[in-house]
């Protein structure tokens, strides 16, 4: 897997965001999502390391149950 590779659905975003707004989505917008779901996965796994654990949780991610 590429650092690069979008990892979120790119018509689901344009599409909520167009049903939410009636705004259109640049194709940008799935690059810094991705971008910041990356960000927060390597949070996630680096908490879910320090607490000893092999599996990520909800709990892990940035801001979530906090």
């Amino acid at each position: 897997m590429s650092d690069q590779e979008i990892l979120v659905v790119q018509s689901k975003v344009k599409n909520y965001i167009k049903a939410k707004s009636g705004m259109n989505t640049s194709g940008a917008v799935a690059n810094r999502l991705s971008e910041i779901v990356r960000e927060m996965c390597d949070r996630a796994v680096a908490n879910a390391n320090s607490d000893g654990r092999k599996t990520v949780m909800d709990r892990d991610l940035p801001g979530v149950g906090m």
